[in-house]
């Protein structure tokens, strides 16, 4: 909710990673989708936006024709969804609410990955918890246990899919570009989600 911050401080990163960014305060070039196609990754970061359909349509191919699509909590996975169903599929899931706010566990799943290698098997973490509406086909790398009006549930917060030929990484972490700053981890594996979901 940060986001000149945010796609700063993940621009510096990926920069660092020798990875060239162009970092846009439209929409306008997802209606282009030849544009789009020209880049290994599109990080959304457009928190309860809307888009027409001629934006949705050229992201929506220029990610089905392979073009990674990867980003963190609110500014992709409470972007768009509730105008667009299909960005919610694309995405694996949609940000519902977060009637926790405080410190929680994060743990790692049994999925083995490189994006969450070398990271503690569970850490804790005092942001939003968010409670998010889910494809049960993500490939779930970490999660939390929410427990809200007596159900406890494990729910996701970093996860991966493929939308055709492009790979996609969300995760539920980095309310504010601050917050993330005091986890490195969560920096570190942002990062290696992005890359990993870059064609």
């Amino acid at each position: 909710h940060t986001p000149q911050e945010t796609a700063e401080l993940l621009a510096g990163e990926l920069k660092a990673k020798g990875v060239a960014v162009t970092i846009e305060t439209t929409l306008d070039s997802f209606a282009d989708q030849a544009k789009l196609e020209t880049f290994d990754l599109i990080v959304p970061n457009w928190t309860m936006g809307k888009m027409t359909d001629e934006q949705w349509k050229g992201l929506n191919a220029a990610v089905k024709n392979g073009v990674g699509l990867g980003g963190i909590h609110g500014g992709m996975g409470d972007a768009f969804s509730y105008h667009y169903s299909g960005y919610a599929w694309m995405v694996g899931g949609h940000f519902s609410g977060h009637p926790y706010v405080g410190e929680y566990t994060v743990q790692l799943s049994e999925e083995s990955s490189p994006i969450t290698k070398g990271m503690p098997r569970q850490f804790t973490y005092k942001s939003e918890q968010y409670y998010m509406m889910l494809d049960p086909a993500i490939r779930v790398l970490a999660y939390t246990m929410y427990d809200f009006q007596g159900e406890k549930v494990r729910m996701p917060v970093a996860w991966t899919r493929t939308w055709g030929k492009g790979k996609v990484f969300f995760s539920a972490l980095g309310h504010t570009a601050a917050e993330l700053k005091q986890y490195p981890d969560v920096v570190a594996m942002t990062v290696r989600g992005l890359l990993w979901a870059a064609r």
